[in-house]
């Protein structure tokens, strides 16, 4: 007798992942298996044992590093719903359904916003502001006639799910993303979320914390068209290393920035952010050494210290005209 169709949730463990697809389980709920990881987990789609008739839906992760799985999923006859906003050919086969956008103007929450006509807007919200675009979250709730002290709220929450992604191993996280889209999926809108959801005060506290120990302890690098920030070897510097590269392009958008921490494999981790005002770039710099993303954020998963020289002279001369 052959087994019913089975659902899989492929998504990224940071804000515009967990809000992504939130969206769409409250539309279309589902018992599906969910697949996800740190933020820099993004080779997921590898761990999906889906067979002819089944539906995988993925959200918020690089179809270009995860080109091999899909074709093989698509070639078996599984049917793929993709939602994404990075870089990759998008594949022309039967049982693909691609909604993705590169601009950088948008994130994948934006993305399920449009594609449900903002019948969940205040979640995508949530996503925008966490993928650091706060000019569009704002943009989007005040559509939606979210009032200024609410978007403040929503901008926190934001952040809270975003810092919680980064870590270089599930120790270094507060809680794994699966437990944590749990806990979202619990609550109809953000709002009875930041009320009533107990991990929510345990993020605040600890990121504020965290984001203070990166002011204090970081040893700076500054270059005419921006600035490199090294943090000390701790859980504390991996898990803030995206929220602090954010809030160092909040305080200073006309500068491209760098975040680095030291790594298991004895070099380092990167966050690079693009100026604010010339998103572009910082996918190009850290594809160079190994690196992937989009141009307005991006990252280096190991830059061998060996390298760190060559980093920080190709990083002054991409983004000396800022």
């Amino acid at each position: 007798m052959q087994s019913a169709p089975r659902q899989f949730d492929v998504f990224n463990g940071d804000a515009d992942g967990i809000c992504a697809l939130h969206q769409l389980r409250l539309e279309f709920p589902a018992d599906a298996t969910l697949i996800t990881g740190r933020k820099r987990e993004i080779a997921l789609l590898e761990r999906v044992h889906a067979h002819a008739g089944d539906k995988v839906t993925v959200l918020d992760i690089s179809l270009e590093r995860n080109r091999v799985a899909l074709d093989a999923l698509l070639q078996k006859g599984v049917l793929v719903d993709y939602f994404d906003h990075h870089a990759g050919k998008i594949p022309v086969q039967p049982g693909l359904h691609a909604i993705i956008d590169t601009t950088p103007d948008v994130c994948t929450g934006m993305l399920v916003d449009r594609f449900l006509g903002g019948r969940q807007r205040p979640w995508a919200v949530v996503a925008a502001f966490g993928d650091n675009l706060a000019d569009q979250a704002r943009t989007l709730g005040t559509a939606a006639g979210i009032e200024a002290p609410r978007l403040a709220e929503l901008q926190e929450l934001g952040n809270c799910l975003n810092y919680n992604a980064y870590g270089d191993s599930d120790d270094d996280l507060i809680i794994h993303p699966r437990l944590l889209y749990e806990c979202v999926h619990h609550y109809l809108d953000p709002w009875m979320f930041l009320d009533n959801e107990p991990v929510f005060a345990r993020l605040r506290t600890t990121r504020t914390e965290d984001l203070a120990l990166a002011y204090q302890h970081q040893d700076r690098v500054a270059l005419r068209g921006g600035i490199i920030a090294l943090l000390p070897d701790a859980a504390a510097s991996r898990r803030v290393r995206g929220t602090f590269a954010n809030q160092l392009a909040t305080d200073s958008p006309d500068k491209a920035h760098a975040v680095l921490t030291p790594n298991r494999q004895s070099g380092y981790t990167v966050s690079v952010r693009a100026p604010k005002k010339h998103l572009r770039d910082a996918d190009t710099l850290c594809a160079l050494f190994g690196g992937s993303g989009r141009a307005a954020a991006a990252g280096i998963d190991d830059l061998p210290c060996a390298q760190l020289d060559a980093f920080i002279a190709t990083f002054a001369r991409s983004f000396q005209a800022s």
